[in-house]
């Protein structure tokens, strides 16, 4: 004979099955739906997108037959464009319209330089949509591009490999970042340890962080340099290369190097533009797509 104890337990199992069979078998009928939402800061300059369309462009060679979705993690950015009748969504939204659009299996990229408040508001973000009831059954992020040792030294190369082919030895390079008070600003400094290993006129300066401006022209008074090229390290050549490094305000870079006398260059060029840079964030991407079940 049965006794209570055994009635009840097997009340709960079938009370349970009940609840979770529907859920279960709904769950398993759903057919997979593979996509990628690749989230980049945002630019707010037209000349600048051409940089993120050239990265949407790689991806969509690199992994063709997923299909590729943006989202700009900016608000002012986003709410700039908006006033402008451009429209794009937050990673927020992005991922509630692929959760509603069926999306199973999402990987995220950021396509952030570092892993700082930007990339951690995101990782936010992808953690508060995983395991939602009838969401999405597996979601990913892809780390961004200086996130472990061995970016730091691959980008360094990437860097050298792609300055501007007229510059000679003797002349200096700067590199504006932007920098951040988060403690992931780190990976300047970490960079520019692997670029003196390559070339020493060579350097990282940031807008927000350190290295700073004036740690960069304290370095160049200690050389012979009397040109510089100035490029932006950060995926776009967004306000902060048109107006912070290459504008004609007395407080831009080109401004206060010329001041010192040096000769400056401007390079509009971000490094979503160039190969190797975009080959590493994809990378990050293929890693996180690996991931998916």
């Amino acid at each position: 004979m049965f006794k209570a104890s055994h009635v009840c337990g097997l009340f709960l199992f079938f009370f349970l099955l009940a609840l979770c069979g529907p859920a279960v078998a709904g769950h398993k009928e759903r057919p997979p739906k593979k996509g990628i939402l690749l989230v980049a800061f945002g630019t707010t300059v037209p000349e600048a997108r051409s940089a993120l369309d050239h990265i949407g462009e790689k991806a969509a060679q690199r992994f063709s037959g997923l299909e590729i979705r943006w989202a700009y993690s900016s608000r002012i950015v986003r709410e700039k464009l908006a006033a402008q009748g451009q429209h794009f969504d937050s990673p927020a939204m992005a991922l509630a319209r692929m959760m509603d659009d069926g999306f199973t299996h999402v990987a995220v990229q950021s396509l952030h330089t570092i892993p700082g408040e930007e990339f951690h508001a995101l990782k936010q973000t992808v953690d508060a949509f995983s395991g939602l009831p009838k969401g999405m059954d597996s979601l990913v992020l892809g780390l961004p591009l200086l996130a472990e040792p061995d970016d730091v030294e691959t980008c360094a190369k990437a860097i050298y490999a792609s300055l501007p082919p007229e510059r000679k030895k003797s002349e200096a390079v700067i590199l504006m970042g932007h920098g951040t008070h988060h403690p992931a600003n780190i990976y300047y400094p970490g960079l520019q340890y692997s670029l003196n290993r390559l070339d020493p006129l060579v350097l990282v300066g940031t807008v927000e962080g350190t290295p700073s401006l004036d740690d960069v022209r304290q370095a160049l008074k200690k050389s012979a340099v009397s040109k510089v090229y100035l490029l932006p390290f950060m995926a776009v050549a967004g306000d902060h290369a048109l107006n912070d490094m290459a504008g004609d305000e007395d407080d831009s870079w080109k401004s206060l190097l010329t001041t010192d006398g040096l000769t400056c260059v401007p390079v509009l060029r971000g490094t979503a533009q160039i190969p190797a840079f975009v080959d590493l964030w994809l990378d990050h991407l293929q890693a996180a797509l690996e991931r998916l079940p």
